[in-house]
Formats: C-alpha cells, structure tokens, sequence
C-alpha cells in the first residue's frame, strides 16, 4: 500500500480515524492483494499469520464439522476487516465468493501497530462487540425465524451491504443487487434446504416482493413488505 488515503473504504474499514501521518505509517506495513474467487485466504485451524481489509469482492466465512461438512457461519463484504489479531490460530476458514482485492498486513506487524495506536485498538475492540452483537442476532434468525422471515432477513442485508445496480421494470427503477451465494450457500447460511430456499424465493416472487431477472439477480419491489416479512414473529 503506498497511499491509504486514497482507498475506497478508507471512511469504512477498521483503520477509519487514524491521523494522516498514522495511514501512511500503516500504508508502509500492508500490502494490495488480489484473490480469485473459490480462493481460500485463511485455514481453519492454521497459523493466524495475516489480517486484512476487505476492499472490494465477498467472502464466506466457515467452519468444518467433524464428518468434514461445511457450515457457513458469516459473510463479510468490502471494508469488513478479516483474521484474527493477537491470536495464534484462525478458527475458520475465509474464502473468496467473487473476485475479491484485500489489503492485507502480517498479523504480528498490525498488532504491534494497534498496540501503539489506541484508536486502532478500539476499533478493534468495537468490531468485537459489532460481531458479538451479529452473532446473537443470527441465533435468533436461526432458532426463531420461520423460513419466509430468513430470506428476507438475508435479501435486506444484502441490498444494504452490496449496494444497488438497478433494475427497471414497468417503467419503474427498482433496487437491484447481485447474490454472490447460489441457492445451496444461501440454505447452508440459513439453516435451510436448498427446495425451501428456492420455494421461498419463488413465493416472493409471485406475491411481487421481489422480481427475479436472473438466477442471481434480485430487485426489491417492495421493499416496506421484506422489511415486514423479516420481523420475527
């Protein structure tokens, strides 16, 4: 990295709030990476020896059973930050679900950087407590939600993350996004089978919530109705 003011989550991610001369320190101990997508960047269970900034793509975070099935337990989208800081192993894997770009720092380098840098370290601190908070709220979707309310939990959170390509239809400009989870990865996420994703899918369609341009397209119609649909009962 030669130049972190210029980075396009640079108001987003982690490293928000440093002092000018505090980036161009930081910008010196990273470096920009690209990862294809299907390209693993971190192992369950290996040496915690990088972090990083997510500046552009999306990526699944998982955790392997026993058996070696997979369960997705997170996504993270640009400006999301990565790794695990002042650990010693990653306790899930990160995979890239599209072309991603990483801003990505030796983990013992950044934590002797955030150790220096109090505004770093309660960055950090906050992301914590964000994750904790994420990490509650999903036990919920997945223990109370019916299926309807999961998909339109997931469709919102998307829309918000992702931001909108557009989509028009009957004249009208709708908010579109594209899905970087196909049918099975959106059921693994969600506790699901892929028939009850692709039927809920199909019953919003119908009751025109959302249109369906194509397998990974999605325009919100109505979005006050998703909004609706996602509350639990």
């Amino acid at each position: 990295m030669k130049d972190c003011t210029q980075c396009i989550v640079r108001n987003r991610a982690i490293c928000a709030g440093l002092e000018t001369d505090e980036l161009e320190l930081l910008g010196r101990l990273g470096r920009k990476q690209k990862v294809s997508k299907g390209q693993t960047v971190f192992w369950e269970g290996d040496d915690a020896v990088v972090v990083a900034n997510v500046i552009d793509g999306v990526l699944k975070v998982s955790m392997s059973l026993p058996d070696g099935r997979e369960q997705i337990v997170g996504i993270v989208f640009s400006s999301d930050f990565i790794g695990r800081p002042f650990g010693q192993h990653s306790p899930y894997s990160v995979t890239a679900l599209t072309d991603a770009e990483l801003c990505i720092f030796s983990r013992s380098t950044f934590d002797n950087f955030a150790q220096q840098h109090p505004e770093l370290e309660h960055k950090l601190l906050r992301r914590t407590l964000n994750e904790l908070d994420r990490a509650h709220a999903w036990m919920l979707l997945l223990g109370k939600k019916t299926a309807t309310e999961r998909i339109a939990t997931l469709l919102l959170e998307m829309s918000a993350r992702l931001g909108e390509t557009g989509c028009t239809i009957d004249n009208g400009a709708l908010d579109a996004f594209e899905l970087p989870l196909d049918r099975q990865q959106i059921g693994d996420v969600l506790g699901l089978t892929i028939e009850t994703v692709s039927r809920q899918f199909s019953k919003l369609k119908a009751e025109g919530v959302i249109h369906l341009p194509s397998r990974r397209t999605v325009c919100i119609r109505d979005r006050t109705r998703l909004q609706g649909l996602s509350a639990a009962a």
